[in-house]
């Protein structure tokens, strides 16, 4: 992997004021770091110059090393230079939307789950997160009326309907 931080936390602790003269940063994230995924030198030298000190600036030079960058350093955004991905935009997009629903039913289940055996094993802990905890649920189960209602099932076949004979 070629992710290799710009920033380091030790440079700078965060929430210090800036002396006299040096300019604060103009792009902060809140305690995570920022993955760029792009072939562009200048880009990636502006953004590190424009991120606060206190955060990480890390470079993924493929798709490969984005994936890898991404389950170990829990970065709080990314950044996708379109020029760089592999795989054209438009695909990327159609292979993410066709997966949406399967997402969020799957969200939706967990938080179900979620909800269920915190009633049972914590039961006060289980009442302080059931208001929250439930919204993905709520969210998805009126997303997929919504869906049912505009899009509908699919039900085309290839035979023809027979009249019905009086």
């Amino acid at each position: 992997m070629t992710a290799v931080a710009s920033h380091t936390k030790a440079q700078s602790s965060g929430g210090t004021p800036q002396p006299p003269g040096v300019a604060s940063p103009l792009l902060t994230l809140i305690g995570a770091p920022l993955l760029v995924l792009t072939h562009d030198r200048k880009l990636l030298e502006t953004l590190r110059m424009v991120a606060d000190p206190a955060h990480e600036v890390y470079h993924a030079a493929s798709e490969v090393d984005l994936a890898a960058a991404l389950m170990t350093r829990h970065a709080g955004v990314v950044l996708l230079d379109i020029a760089a991905l592999a795989t054209p935009a438009g695909q990327l997009a159609g292979r993410l939307h066709a997966q949406f629903p399967d997402v969020v039913l799957i969200v939706a289940g967990a938080c179900y789950l979620v909800d269920v055996f915190a009633a049972f094993l914590v039961p006060d802990f289980g009442k302080a997160i059931h208001g929250y905890i439930t919204i993905p649920s709520i969210i998805a189960e009126v997303w997929t009326l919504g869906y049912l209602l505009v899009i509908g099932v699919n039900t085309k076949s290839e035979a023809p309907i027979a009249a019905a004979s009086s």
